[in-house]
């Protein structure tokens, strides 16, 4: 996130929205002050994270909430392994707050910059067949209502809501904390291999079943899936770490200096796209190394690009991304970005895109430089075609009327915001076009 000139712009660059005011409250108490004088003054108000949504989901009109000295460890239940954070705790603090009391998340994503209130309210998801998203570790919620309500939803209050409240895209309070639900901590065996892609493919379904986390990456113009297989172990094993100067290599020069070049340089020189995507495909993706859940979990990405992703039942992935491919081969794109197919586990979380059936997910990108529109819009007919559901944080083009027919709880979901913003203090133009007015 940025800010230049009063202007807020997001990591992606896709979004950009100059805020008649900012905050920048410290406690609960200075939330719902800033809440109650927004409404007083008829003006809307949102809370922001980090900027990683590629929507507009954050994007506030009225009143920008900055939510970053609402940060750290505020409670721990050892016993039962629980953690109560700050809405604006990042998600790179957690491995040092968290080691103390040797506890780790249970699942994370590759990113580790988000907030952990606009991560899980936006949907963010790791990999693991077994595993659900980030939103599914929450075991309680304090948020600000559009009444001014300090409302806390737990197990043993409001409970009704919290299949609500761990999702809840920002539009029914403003979050002030979180009790997450964390696990002993533990090591990951990676493991990172190059393999033909027809045969990832056709062993997607069962090593998303079988793996503790199986995901894929696969560069357009190849036939080549990087494939990254990762086994929990607990901390007794023996670490293996990557070297020092082998992760520079690999994360650093390669992935993010290198590949920074290539994609401004395609921009111009479309045709340097699919050899240096062999070239990638060759240099990359082939290593082992053992080491503590979020060293292995997270990478490091400041190449700027623009995100679609969309979960599937699991099971249409294979035959989703045969077409992603004819597509882009039949359209002639250069296509500079890898596309990333992962899985998670179904939940009971009514706006999760994971709601009710085991779930796959394919992600596409293009650098921030180029324009999008026309690849996204198609691949997104193909995820329709699936019954796909587009990650809430991430660019995509429905509206409500198309999304209700995907999510079974959409209009639950809707009278608990009746209830908790009944003057629709927390929307903007996103919202109202996924949630309605």
């Amino acid at each position: 996130m940025t800010a230049s000139g009063g202007v807020w712009r997001n990591w992606g660059r896709s979004e950009s929205i100059r805020p008649q005011r900012v905050e920048r409250p410290a406690s609960a108490e200075a939330v719902q002050r800033a809440v109650a004088a927004a409404a007083k003054q008829g003006m809307r108000v949102k809370a922001i994270g980090a900027g990683h949504s590629f929507t507009g989901i954050a994007a506030a009109p009225g009143v920008q909430l900055d939510l970053e000295a609402l940060s750290g460890v505020l409670d721990v239940d050892l016993e039962r392994g629980r953690v109560r954070l700050a809405a604006g705790t990042h998600l790179h603090q957690l491995p040092r707050l968290l080691r103390p009391y040797g506890l780790a998340l249970e699942n994370m994503g590759d990113i580790d910059r988000q907030t952990i209130a606009g991560a899980t309210s936006t949907g963010t998801h790791g990999t693991g067949g077994s595993f659900g998203g980030l939103a599914t570790q929450i075991v309680g919620v304090t948020l600000v209502t559009g009444t001014g309500e300090v409302l806390t939803i737990d197990e043993t209050q409001n409970a009704e809501l919290l299949p609500a409240a761990r999702l809840g895209l920002g539009a029914l309070g403003v979050i002030v904390d979180l009790t997450i639900q964390c696990v002993p901590a533990y090591l990951l065996k990676a493991v990172e291999r190059p393999e033909p892609l027809q045969q990832v493919l056709e062993g997607y379904l069962e090593r998303s079943a079988s793996e503790d986390h199986f995901e894929f990456y696969w560069f357009p113009h190849t036939e080549t899936g990087l494939t990254k297989t990762n086994t929990r172990l607990p901390l007794t094993e023996a670490r293996a770490p990557l070297s020092a100067m082998g992760r520079w290599v690999d994360d650093e020069l390669l992935a993010n200096g290198v590949y920074r070049g290539v994609c401004a340089l395609g921009t111009v020189v479309p045709a340097i796209v699919p050899p240096f995507s062999r070239l990638a495909q060759k240099l990359t993706g082939n290593r082992d190394f053992t080491d503590r859940s979020p060293e292995v979990f997270v990478t490091n990405r400041t190449v700027r690009f623009r995100e679609m992703e969309y979960a599937l039942p699991r099971a249409a992935v294979p035959d989703a991304l045969a077409e992603v491919k004819a597509l882009i081969e039949r359209n002639g794109w250069r296509i500079s970005f890898p596309v990333e197919v992962r899985s998670a586990a179904a939940d009971d979380n009514w706006l999760s895109t994971a709601y009710g059936r085991e779930s796959g997910y394919i992600a596409v990108h293009r650098y921030y430089r180029e324009d999008p529109t026309a690849y996204f819009t198609a691949v997104e007919r193909i995820m329709m075609a699936h019954d796909g559901r587009p990650h809430w944080g991430k660019m995509h083009f429905r509206d409500a009327a198309s999304l209700r027919e995907t999510y079974p709880r959409f209009d639950d979901f809707l009278a608990v915001r009746d209830r908790l913003d009944p003057a629709r203090l927390f929307t903007n133009a996103y919202l109202t076009r996924v949630l309605g007015p």
